[in-house]
């Protein structure tokens, strides 16, 4: 299945909405876990700001994972467990060792979940497929995604920039 064909089925879009949640879940799951996983002395030297970029960032991708949710039930279809990502995540990533290294994590995620929602977006409008879901909801839902993931990029750069 690749974002670059056109969403045919409700089957199909269930996977794609379910790989949604994936991504979300891996960037909620570092998100909350970069402070905690940093040397002692490295997290002392995060700023406030970099703390609440790090918040919101958890709490965003938990809002994103619970919205893509609610249209995978729509399509009468199973997610993934956060607590499974969650444990893989912990298991496959090391940790960044510095602010820099958390930033440009953060940075990378924020990149992936704008241009896997672009390309979904881009996936679905191709697509002339009816769904059981409604073609207006499921698009505005995900262009609101989108635009959240996009501001998160420049929040990211924007801290990066002034950092520097």
């Amino acid at each position: 299945m690749s974002l670059g064909q056109r969403v045919s089925s409700d089957h199909q879009l269930a996977r794609l909405l379910q790989i949604g949640v994936v991504l979300e879940e891996v960037v909620e799951s570092r998100a909350a876990h970069h402070l905690d996983s940093l040397p002692p002395e490295e997290r002392a030297a995060i700023d406030e700001e970099v703390r609440e970029l790090l918040e919101e960032a958890a709490d965003e991708s938990a809002d994103h994972r619970e919205r893509l949710e609610a249209l995978i039930d729509d399509l009468e279809a199973d997610t993934v467990a956060y607590e499974e990502i969650n444990a893989l995540v912990d298991a496959q990533y090391g940790p960044p060792e510095d602010t820099d290294g958390v930033l440009y994590d953060q940075l990378a995620n924020e990149e992936t979940a704008y241009k896997f929602y672009d390309d979904l977006i881009n996936a679905i409008e191709a697509s002339d497929s009816e769904f059981a879901i409604e073609r207006e909801r499921l698009l505005e839902t995900l262009y609101e995604i989108r635009e959240e993931e996009k501001d998160g990029v420049e929040e990211v750069t924007e801290i990066m920039e002034h950092r520097a």
